[in-house]
């Protein structure tokens, strides 16, 4: 049968809009690369010297969080589950004030150029080695999955293998992020918000036009079901509920923003602690902005697709084609607009890629590169290394996608085993050192461990299952009683959930294990539970005579743990917060 993606073709507009993001993108590469930059240190390539503005921090920070894979797949996501994601707003009132009390007065102290260097001064060299070295590892991938995912709707569309699509757009986040250094990253991630609002904006206003007004579309999402977002059930079993979005979304945040080197090493490019936290509060409002609009699209394929199901009829294969294709079904009316949506993904995809090589060039030069050069290495020299760096970590990048044109439905289970297995016990490592004075060396190197045990015994039995159809999720109600006849391309079947194959009838039918059955935004949470609670056992169990803690890498949350010896003169976290602006200022001054 053909279908809207064998049958569109792209026009003259929808290259335009494409061809000019990504020609933008590397001319501000170009203009602070060869014309504004000048790097007398280490920091002006990777902290743009501290002078970096808030709102072009906060937005870089937003855009370099939000892949193409989001864009695609949180409207799909509505369609196929309701609009319970958008409860992350809600996340979010509890991540801000826990990065900017708790998290952030640590990093922005020490002025550190990697966060992975806490870990060192904070435990041993081996703790840092062993989380740098695994973060390193995750990034490369989750880097060739964002080029990926983007890359393959473009070739969808316009025929152009993926493998061409994906060496094009790495090799200008490569080409822009290694002359510019963290300016240039800044500023194309600017341009590049920009790029997703207007195109995220645009589809919705095309939606509401063509779908009789946002009260329409705000109904047929009421009948659907699409809207029941408050359920307060407790059930951990659930894929989402408001407790679950709530705690489990508020972890992953946490993991996101508070202790991820990329988010990190962007607060510590503005000019003062004040600066920094202001950052996180206009982060928040534009990723709130961001989420919101995905989902209103989200509603609005509710209401296209309310009476006839383009799965159903067999219009598409997966539901991870669902947003391309409701884009296309209103690209022949408005030349340009699917070519804005491909701007929009690829804008997503390359924040995120050039953000993350810039952090990686600074995470592997100074944990694993550094120390095997000369003390006294020069400005230039140094510089040049960390271009080399980003330069072959782009190349692995590149590589690394023709391998997962291989994967094919294996992707999704790798990236969540990853995801899982890099975010929880991390942010419980980091938390482990900042909030619990009495703990050590050996609790954080062997919890940290033991949390990945234990994600792994809990994520690759349930990705098993759920790949066997063992273990599935209720979808929202699918109809096709408005279909044409030409468009039903099926008989009596009833779809009671998505499926992308059949039960393996030698498994057992019987429900999974609890544990595998716990909600997937829950991961991140276990892992850091895991990591704290082990990490503290196994530190009372080998503390002996061990120094004490300096206190500069304690939160000013847990000063009062300290003992009266380590105490600092302030007693609460406002003072704290203070003394440490009062700091910053004389830094800068100096």
């Amino acid at each position: 049968m053909t279908t809207i993606f064998s049958s569109f073709k792209l026009s003259w507009y929808d290259y335009v809009a494409f061809i000019a993001m990504l020609l933008v993108s590397a001319l501000i590469g170009i203009y602070f690369g060869f014309f504004k930059s000048r790097y007398n240190t280490i920091r002006e390539y990777l902290l743009g010297g501290r002078r970096m503005k808030v709102v072009p921090i906060a937005l870089s920070i937003a855009v370099s969080q939000f892949t193409g894979i989001t864009v695609i797949g949180v409207p799909a996501d509505v369609y196929t589950y309701g609009a319970t994601y958008w409860l992350m707003c809600f996340s979010l009132v509890f991540v801000v004030p826990l990065t900017i009390y708790v998290y952030l007065p640590v990093f922005y102290n020490l002025e550190l150029t990697s966060t992975y260097e806490y870990l060192e001064k904070r435990f041993d060299n081996r703790t840092k080695l062993l989380v740098s070295g695994f973060y390193v590892i995750c990034s490369d991938f989750f880097l060739a999955l964002a080029a990926y995912g983007p890359a393959l709707v473009f070739s969808t569309a316009t025929g152009i293998d993926v493998q061409i699509v994906s060496f094009v757009v790495c090799g200008i986040c490569v080409f822009y992020t290694a002359i510019g250094g963290l300016r240039t990253v800044i500023w194309t991630d600017v341009f590049q918000f920009v790029v997703i609002f207007g195109s995220l904006a645009s589809i919705f206003v095309i939606s509401v036009r063509e779908l009789g007004g946002f009260q329409t579309i705000w109904m047929r999402a009421v009948d659907g079901g699409r809207l029941d977002i408050f359920d307060f059930d407790l059930d951990p079993t659930k894929r989402d509920s408001f407790w679950i979005i709530l705690i489990g979304y508020t972890i992953q945040l946490l993991c996101q923003i508070s202790i991820n080197p990329v988010s990190v090493q962007k607060f510590m490019a503005v000019p003062t602690y004040k600066d920094a936290a202001w950052s996180v509060v206009y982060y928040a409002v534009s990723l709130a902005l961001i989420i919101t609009f995905c989902i209103l699209i989200g509603l609005g394929i509710t209401a296209k697709y309310s009476d006839c199901d383009p799965f159903i009829t067999k219009q598409i294969a997966r539901r991870d084609q669902l947003t391309p294709y409701y884009v296309m079904d209103f690209a022949e009316k408005f030349p340009g607009v699917f070519g804005l949506f491909i701007a929009g993904i690829f804008s997503a995809a390359i924040s995120t890629i050039s953000a993350s090589l810039n952090t990686l060039s600074g995470v592997i030069y100074k944990d694993f590169v550094s120390k095997h050069l000369k003390r006294n290495l020069s400005v230039k020299s140094t510089t040049r290394i960390l271009k080399l760096i980003v330069t072959i970590d782009g190349v692995i990048c590149m590589c690394l996608v023709f391998f997962i044109k291989y994967l094919e439905g294996r992707v999704f289970v790798l990236a969540m085993l990853l995801s899982a297995m890099k975010q929880g016990p991390a942010l419980g490592l980091f938390s482990l050192g900042m909030l619990f004075p009495r703990a050590n060396s050996k609790g954080a190197f062997y919890g940290s461990i033991g949390a990945w045990i234990v994600i792994l015994s809990i994520v690759v039995p349930s990705q098993y299952y759920k790949s066997k159809n063992i273990l599935t999720y209720p979808t929202k109600h699918f109809s096709t009683d408005g279909c044409t006849i030409e468009t039903i391309s099926f008989a009596n079947t009833t779809f009671q959930t998505f499926s992308n194959g059949t039960i393996d009838s030698t498994l057992p039918t019987s429900e999974p294990f609890f544990l595998f059955r716990i909600s997937f935004y829950y991961y991140s949470l276990i892992g850091a539970f895991t990591t704290i609670f082990l990490g503290l056992v196994i530190s009372y169990m080998t503390k002996k005579h061990e120094t004490p803690v300096d206190r500069s890498l304690i939160s000013p949350v847990s000063h009062f743990l300290l003992p009266e010896s380590e105490e600092p003169q302030y007693r609460d976290v406002e003072s704290a917060l203070r003394i440490l602006e009062i700091d910053s200022k004389s830094k800068d001054e100096n």
